[in-house]
C-alpha cells in the first residue's frame, strides 16, 4: 500500500512538469493550441462571407488557400485647400482611423508611398465585400474633408504568408 501511494505522488508530480520543468500550479490553466487545417480555415473564411479559393504548389505539394481581400488606393483628392493647422489635424486623425481598422480586424496593411505622386497611399481591407471595405475607407476623416479619395480594388493574396 505505501508503494501504490508514493507512485501515486510521483506520478502526479512527474505529470504536472512543463517541458522547462516549471511545476504547474493548481490555479494555473494550460492551453493547448491546436493548428487549423487549410479546410477549417477556409470553412470559416466562407461561413464569414469571404471569398477563397485554394491550388497545389507544384513544388512543396502544399495546399495554398488564397483569399479576397480589398486594396484601396487612398489618391490626392480634390480639397487640399486646409491650413497647415487643419491639415495636421487631419493626418492625426487619419491615423486614428488606420489604426482603429488595424485594432479591429478590418485592415492588414496600411501605408503611404514614398513619391508625391496623385497616388499617396494604401490600405488592405480584409473584408468580405468591397461595399464593407468602401464604407470603412470612406469613414476616413482624410477622406470625409476631400483630402483624399479612394479607389478600391478586389486583391487576392495567399493566407499565412507574410511580408519579408
Amino acid at each position: 500500500m505505501k508503494y501504490v501511494l508514493i507512485l501515486c505522488i510521483l506520478f502526479s508530480i512527474i505529470s504536472c512538469k512543463r517541458e522547462n520543468n516549471e511545476v504547474i500550479e493548481e490555479d494555473q490553466i494550460v492551453e493547448v493550441v491546436k493548428e487549423k487545417s487549410i479546410r477549417q480555415i477556409n470553412e470559416e473564411l466562407i461561413k464569414k462571407g469571404f471569398k477563397t479559393f485554394d491550388f497545389v504548389d507544384e513544388t512543396t505539394k502544399d495546399t495554398v488557400l488564397m483569399q479576397q481581400y480589398f486594396i484601396a488606393f487612398l489618391k490626392r483628392g480634390p480639397n487640399r485647400s486646409q491650413n497647415q493647422a487643419e491639415a495636421d489635424r487631419l493626418q492625426t486623425l487619419h491615423l486614428e482611423h488606420l489604426g482603429r481598422m488595424y485594432n479591429e480586424g478590418y485592415a492588414d496593411i496600411s501605408g503611404p508611398f514614398g513619391d508625391d505622386g496623385d497616388i499617396r497611399g494604401i490600405t488592405i481591407y480584409n473584408t468580405p465585400t468591397l461595399e464593407i471595405a468602401d464604407s470603412l475607407a470612406n469613414m476616413d476623416p482624410m477622406v470625409k474633408a476631400g483630402r483624399l479619395v479612394i479607389e478600391i480594388h478586389p486583391w487576392w493574396a495567399a493566407k499565412g504568408f507574410h511580408l519579408r
